[in-house]
């Protein structure tokens, strides 16, 4: 076996902060904070969460093999060493002997192979990519207690970031009621133990006091500072504002570009952004119903509207414009795309005329055999946050004036929209995810009976097929950043698969006594609770 590649590659962190962090005396044990959050977990099970901002609160109580530096590489975590076999197709992690569940259970191989296991277990991870990462796995084998050897059907270059980073569950979870929504059965090994959920309301964790096995990238070790931690669902941007400024909560995050002000150079407060990885908030157009199954509807959309004055009116210039399907602070992405589309109403109107959407009805908008041009824009109720439904309401304002485009805009809950998804009958899909080193572009761009878990515009192309196999292997950073250069190219240019708005960002301000809240290597989400302690106040 031969020692890892480490995938440092010249990452360059967008990691920003408005205001320095104040000065403070060493760290200080005990006290409470609590913090006001946009996003209610749909489950406390982080395998089956498909909510990137739920993290903010899992990441308490729920630990991964290996963390990750700012550049990319990787550390020792649960696990205290990997190595990957010069092939690509087998990882081995030996496991640190010193871990305990919080339910009193020992971290050992057989915990963590059952974990991947499950990954291949249709019943439990249906609908989610852990099925897609699943199907790569050839056996898994624990040739002693403290190590686990997966083995890969071929060479898998996304595996590695896939695998480091499942949050693994105690080996009682799969035997209980619990293990679907989460729960206090459902153990992790994380610096914080959940104590108490109200749904709608909060939840709270309590320290747990046998940690000892933070990662490298921590900035201390032993259990927490705090005592406890409650985070409270506040979905309003203005209500988590006002909850901070009036003292209610010591700490917020999700902060419209509207309510930035009131944190920028306030020396009663700390105010940090920082860009996430992954793909942007984007709407994915579907190659299979409707309009949008011509590619002209599609290039309409991507060429004719103009997105940089919209994000500006909708969030005071506080956040950056997508042009790629990956986030710009992840590695692979193309940065040749940018201002390459978009703006050109008289182009996309040609189009459209060209698609044979020529006539108009009454209202201005534009009909085909009597039929208007309307796409159904699909948005789960559980991922709305960050003004993005004022945001779709001005897109689709601006796609009626300028295109005589009807988007009309269907809010569902978590029922509906697995329906529709798995339907088909839908114009395009609203959506962003965080995952990193390609396994982002598998999720959206891999065909649905392949495993794309996230295919919303249901695209199956031989030639972006191609380059998935070939980004994926290899384990030559060069040969895959081409590959998924070329990738992005098809995607966006040539086939109009995605109209790309907006890269994520996350944004934290916090009371003056509020110190080590930041942002997690990499990932740039919003770090647990495990580093910050409080003034007193």
């Amino acid at each position: 076996m031969k020692k890892s590649f480490t995938l440092a590659l010249g990452f360059t962190s967008l990691l920003a902060s408005a205001s320095p962090l104040l000065a403070a005396d060493a760290p200080r044990s005990g006290g409470a904070l609590t913090v006001g959050v946009e996003t209610e977990p749909t489950t406390f099970n982080p395998q089956l969460n498909g909510q990137d901002k739920a993290e903010i609160t899992l990441r308490n109580f729920w630990e991964s093999l290996l963390a990750r530096r700012p550049d990319g590489s990787f550390v020792p975590w649960l696990a205290e060493s990997y190595h990957i076999s010069p092939d690509g197709k087998t990882l081995r992690f030996s496991l640190r002997r010193d871990v305990t569940f919080s339910n009193g259970e020992k971290l050992n191989a057989n915990a963590v192979a059952e974990n991947f296991r499950h990954t291949q277990d249709a019943k439990y991870c249906a609908g989610t990519s852990l099925c897609l990462m699943g199907t790569h796995i050839a056996s898994i084998e624990t040739p002693d207690d403290a190590t686990v050897v997966i083995n890969l059907n071929a060479t898998y270059a996304p595996f590695l970031s896939f695998a480091a980073g499942l949050q693994i569950l105690a080996p009682a979870s799969w035997q209980s009621a619990q293990l679907k929504s989460g729960g206090k059965e459902i153990a992790g090994t994380g610096p914080f133990i959940l104590d108490s959920y109200e749904k709608g309301q909060q939840v709270t964790f309590v320290r747990n006091p046998n940690y000892r096995w933070a990662p490298a990238t921590a900035k201390h070790q032993g259990p927490a500072y705090l005592d406890r931690v409650t985070y409270r669902f506040l979905p309003e941007s203005s209500v988590r504002t006002g909850a901070l400024l009036s003292g209610q909560v010591d700490a917020i995050e999700g902060i419209s570009g509207n309510d930035a002000g009131e944190f920028k150079d306030n020396d009663d407060f700390t105010y940090q952004h920082a860009l996430n990885t992954g793909t942007p908030y984007s709407l994915f157009l579907n190659v299979d119903y409707g309009p949008t199954q011509d590619v002209r509807v599609r290039q309409a959309l991507l060429q004719g509207l103009a997105i940089d004055p919209l994000l500006k009116s909708v969030y005071r210039g506080e956040r950056t414009r997508a042009w790629g399907i990956t986030s710009p602070v992840d590695p692979l992405y193309n940065k040749a795309l940018e201002g390459q589309y978009g703006n050109q109403p008289e182009a996309a109107n040609k189009l459209l005329d060209e698609a044979g959407w020529s006539a108009r009805d009454g209202d201005g908008f534009r009909t085909k055999e009597g039929q208007r041009l309307r796409i159904e824009l699909i948005q789960a109720q559980a991922t709305v946050r960050d003004q993005r439904d004022v945001l779709l309401q001005a897109i689709q304002a601006q796609a009626r004036q300028r295109l005589g485009v009807d988007l009309k805009l269907n809010y569902v809950d978590s029922g509906t929209y697995t329906e529709v998804r798995a339907s088909g009958k839908f114009g395009t899909i609203a959506n962003s995810n965080t995952p990193t080193d390609g396994v982002d572009i598998e999720n959206h761009y891999r065909p649905i009976k392949q495993g794309g878990a996230i295919n919303y515009s249901r695209v199956n192309d031989d030639q972006i097929n191609a380059l998935l196999d070939k980004a994926a292997g290899t384990l030559d950073i060069a040969q895959r950043r081409q590959a998924y250069s070329d990738l992005q190219k098809r995607a966006l240019t040539d086939l109009a698969l995605a109209l790309p708005l907006y890269e994520p960002e996350d944004q934290l301000a916090t009371a003056r006594y509020v110190h080590g809240y930041g942002f997690r290597s990499y990932k740039q989400m919003p770090e647990s609770a495990y580093d910050v302690w409080l003034d007193e106040h």
